[in-house]
């Protein structure tokens, strides 16, 4: 499989979704973080994709896709576009804020979704009523209102959970040209409500073999969150990353890309319907 996989385009209520669609064998979902789009998965697109289907898309409101950002409607989405490829079951990989849209996902589709990576998750899924305090989303959304996107982008470029620990060009470049391309419309939008807790009898519904991935370096509320989510969801084990940070994707690929095929060749193959 390229990773250099033509772009598709699916028109779904409200926006214009850009996707790609490569490989073959049992399907694989990936959703991509806050400010990020799809070209964030090349590393695992290109190790995902001897063995499995992979497919990826912006969320509505990044990337080349079009709309109002939403994880609520990101998880139709998801359902959507796999009705459009003739998925039937497949396997979901949600990266920081896309592990909210992979949680909603496997609630409202669970003969959808087979199994479930939750890769350095959101803290709103174990308390939606809790401020983050390692993501000061009220600061950066006034930061963007009265300085300019430039300014917010400048400052998130040099959070913690933007910077890669490990100098690598090409991992460097790809980051920077995600982050340049984010258009900061979401920060103006009004706050969505949050999606439910851990701790909901809906959300413990949720049986999907899972794997919660963090990087060893991810900050505080992050590495938190995976521990309380494997603890708390009833078929779930937690993973984390060597010598890598939020972005443990692009940090540490070998470590990572293993742990998705470990993963995956136990609990995607048999999804393969």
């Amino acid at each position: 499989m390229s990773v250099d996989a033509k772009d598709g385009y699916l028109e779904v209520p409200g926006a214009r979704l850009r996707f790609r669609d490569a490989g073959s064998g049992p399907a694989v979902v990936l959703l991509h973080g806050w400010t990020l789009r799809l070209e964030m998965w090349d590393p695992q697109a290109a190790a995902l994709g001897q063995e499995f289907r992979v497919v990826r898309f912006d969320r509505r409101g990044f990337g080349l896709s079009t709309g109002k950002a939403s994880v609520i409607d990101d998880a139709a989405d998801v359902a959507a576009l796999c009705s459009h490829l003739g998925i039937r079951r497949a396997a979901l990989v949600g990266m920081s804020q896309g592990s909210r849209v992979a949680v909603l996902t496997a609630m409202s589709e669970p003969a959808l979704i087979r199994s479930l990576i939750l890769d350095g998750p959101s803290p709103g899924i174990v308390d939606p009523t809790a401020p983050d305090p390692d993501l000061p989303l009220a600061q950066f959304r006034l930061l963007a209102q009265t300085e300019g996107i430039d300014v917010f982008r400048r400052a998130w470029a040099q959070h913690p959970m933007t910077r890669l620990r490990n100098p690598d060009a090409d991992a460097g470049a790809l980051l920077d040209g995600m982050l340049s391309g984010y258009g900061g419309d979401d920060l103006l939008q009004p706050v969505e409500a949050p999606a439910p807790t851990a701790s909901s009898p809906v959300f413990g519904a949720i049986a999907q073999p899972t794997l919660v991935i963090c990087g060893a370096f991810d900050v505080p509320s992050r590495r938190n969150a995976a521990t309380v989510i494997a603890q708390k969801l009833p078929a779930a084990e937690l993973f984390q990353v060597p010598d890598a940070g939020h972005l443990a994707n692009l940090d540490n690929p070998p470590a990572y890309n293993a742990a998705l095929l470990r993963f995956l060749r136990r609990h995607a193959v048999i999804s393969a319907d």
